[in-house]
């Protein structure tokens, strides 16, 4: 295997947003950038082929979601660490070894994530490593969110969930383990898969020698229909593939019986039904599926 890396980032009606970030990744021949385009109304894998020749791109009829979408282009892909990366990131210098150095380091790690900020003055962090979930809330927060970046993150450190939006695979851990879970289609899928990894051995790390800039949300808008329903419905989705017992049950509790509605009255106090019956259409599709599969189970 000659290719050292793999970019791989998903475009859905995203085609400014794809072309700003691959103008700034710095290309060699150890390397090949994978664009997905995911079911946009419009062939963009067309453009992008044309744009960038020395871009791959594969193109898929249907939206797969995000998982399904980084999946593609993972199966396209040959190197030998794979960086799924949003295309609504930004490189203002791009040299992503200390990502590839802290995966080398040790074969215990998996995952390692760059320092994330957000692309908006005055560039705040995002990102730089995650608390664990509590395990009934589900609840955890991102270190240093909102916080000027004044290097007090700058130490690496294991972390215990990879972020969505810039994560850097080695392939042999990513082989062991198994393709990012699909069910959720967005949101939760990054959390999940994580857990795979730990639970197979692995480690995840945070990397601040890399630094990306992330506009965030410009594909399902910042307070969406669409992300409140996929945030509803995976929050039950996540507890049912990794909470057991009573701990499952007080979260499916905690959810439904505070969260749920205590949401919905925000949203109907701000005059956005929309989000409020996005909200009550995630809680009712999650119970569609459970009980769908509990009768799968039972044949």
């Amino acid at each position: 295997m000659n290719t050292e890396l793999s970019i791989i980032t998903v475009n859905y009606n995203g085609l400014d947003d794809t072309c700003s970030l691959i103008d700034t990744i710095t290309f060699n021949d150890k390397m090949e950038v994978i664009v997905v385009d995911n079911g946009s109304i419009h062939d963009e894998a067309a453009v992008i082929s044309q744009r960038y020749p020395h871009v791959k791109t594969v193109r898929s009829e249907l939206n797969l979601g995000f998982a399904g979408g980084n999946n593609l282009g993972i199966k396209a892909a040959s190197g030998r660490y794979l960086f799924l990366i949003n295309n609504d990131t930004l490189f203002k210098t791009f040299d992503v070894q200390p990502l590839i150095n802290r995966l080398e380091s040790s074969p215990d790690i998996a995952i390692v994530c760059p320092k994330i900020r957000f692309a908006w003055d005055p560039q705040p962090l995002q990102y730089t490593g995650y608390t664990p979930l509590s395990r009934i809330t589900l609840r955890n927060h991102s270190i240093g969110y909102g916080e000027q970046d004044k290097g007090q993150y700058d130490t690496s450190h294991a972390t215990p969930y990879a972020h969505g939006a810039a994560m850097m695979v080695k392939r042999e851990a990513l082989e062991a383990v198994g393709l990012m879970p699909e069910c959720y289609f967005l949101y939760y899928e990054e959390l999940d898969w994580s857990l795979m990894f730990t639970r197979a051995g692995y480690q995840i790390w945070y990397e601040p020698g890399v630094t990306i800039f992330h506009k965030e949300s410009s594909t399902t808008g910042i307070d969406s229909p669409l992300k409140t329903y996929y945030v509803t419905r995976n929050r039950f989705l996540f507890a049912s593939r990794n909470s057991k017992g009573i701990y499952r049950l007080a979260t499916y509790c905690y959810l439904f019986f505070l969260v749920l509605p205590r949401d919905i009255c925000r949203y109907l106090l701000r005059r956005r039904s929309d989000l409020a019956n996005a909200a009550l259409q995630g809680v009712s599709d999650f119970c569609a599926r459970r009980s769908v599969h509990q009768q799968s189970n039972l044949k």
